[in-house]
């Protein structure tokens, strides 16, 4: 299905209302918004070179002084996706945005610390406008964790075109031995594209044998085998929304120890979904995953956290890691992937996408977590 077709439209109007009130909280007159991603969810902008200012002042008249700067080339497209902002037509986008800011004397102007470099913000400074620039980072990446119904609906329809197109794979006696990692890979690839993807969410991973005791392996030559474990890590992009999942199988009949394996990171990525509830902190969800694999003695290969938010990039906040900080919200979108590595030898990762829920995790990937054995 068409990712313009999926859901409703979202009501980017609504979205930077929502940034004011964290500007207002945040004591500053509007903010810079230079990351094109977070530009995006405020905008449905989808061009490779912008600034947007939203301003935060009176609410009732504030569009009145947001205003989206993008250069020529996308001057027809500026218009058609954004036809509620006065648009300003320049090459450096963010400099004349400043301008503007200086002009309407705002005064106090947030800008995303963990986005402008350096010499960005010295440019801003230099332009000498009278404004004050405050690091202001993280802020509607704060609203972009809790998805709307719109996004909530392109993440279903990039996990059903993963889904779908691992399904067509191995219809299509795409995993057997014999075939290479790069060919599975594509294979892939090109069963989700099939399906209705725009693109792929992130370069596939397959791993087969050793290779899978490799959490980020990238595909390579090497060739399946009878015996291996072969983890595939892959997801669709549909509406700029990405999917996200991992599944292990195994070519032939598995030994005693790929069989305890897998169980095992089965039980952990089960308990690791049944925490996932609106008010729990996210470093007990990993706990309640990490215990298990603790439990039975392989902790220490369990290198990596439980897992991390999804949405318009496929690494988000939240990160659900021992570490992790803050607590879970009612449509949150997350994945839960642990995995346990046998260097040399082979490993495990199931993973799937969920968004949070009252009353339990609304599952959005939906290929069977069962072991399965491809002959």
């Amino acid at each position: 299905m068409c990712a313009d077709h999926v859901g409703h439209a979202p009501d980017y109007a609504a979205r930077r209302g929502a940034l004011r009130s964290l500007l207002v909280e945040n004591g500053v007159d509007a903010l810079l918004v230079t990351d094109l991603v977070n530009l995006r969810y405020l905008t449905g902008f989808t061009g490779s070179n912008a600034a947007l200012l939203v301003h935060s002042w009176d609410m009732r008249n504030a569009e009145e002084r947001s205003v989206i700067g993008t250069d020529g080339r996308y001057r027809t497209q500026v218009a058609e996706q954004v036809p509620d902002l006065r648009a300003e037509i320049a090459r450096a986008t963010a400099r004349r945005i400043v301008e503007l800011a200086g002009e309407w004397q705002l005064g106090r102007i947030g800008y995303e610390s963990h986005i402008v470099t350096v010499d960005q913000h010295k440019a801003f400074v230099e332009q000498r406008t009278g404004l004050e620039f405050v690091a202001t980072p993280g802020l509607v990446e704060q609203l972009r964790m809790v998805k709307d119904n719109y996004e909530v609906s392109q993440l279903r329809a990039a996990c059903a075109a993963g889904d779908a197109g691992l399904a067509t794979l191995l219809e299509r006696g795409g995993l057997r031995p014999g075939r290479t990692e790069r060919q599975v890979a594509r294979d892939l690839e090109w069963a989700m594209f099939e399906h209705g993807a725009d693109a792929v969410a992130f370069e596939t991973i397959i791993a087969t044998g050793a290779n899978s005791a490799v959490p980020h392996h990238r595909p390579t030559d090497a060739v399946l085998a009878a015996g291996d474990f072969v983890k595939l890590d892959f997801g669709a992009l549909i509406g700029g929304y990405h999917s996200d999942m991992t599944r292990t199988f195994v070519l032939g009949q598995p030994s005693d120890w790929q069989r305890e394996v897998y169980e095992l990171v089965e039980a952990a990525q089960r308990a690791g979904r049944e925490a996932l509830r609106p008010g729990v902190q996210v470093c007990d969800v990993d706990a309640a995953a990490r215990k298990v694999i603790e439990d039975a003695g392989y902790g220490s290969l369990f290198v990596h956290g439980l897992g991390h938010g999804v949405g318009l990039r496929i690494h988000e906040a939240p990160g659900i890691a021992k570490n992790g900080t803050g607590t879970l919200l009612s449509g949150v979108a997350v994945t839960v992937e642990p995995g346990v590595y046998f260097p040399g030898r082979g490993g495990v990762r199931i993973e799937d996408t969920l968004v949070v829920r009252e009353g339990g995790p609304e599952l959005l990937t939906n290929t069977s977590k069962d072991l399965t054995v491809v002959e």
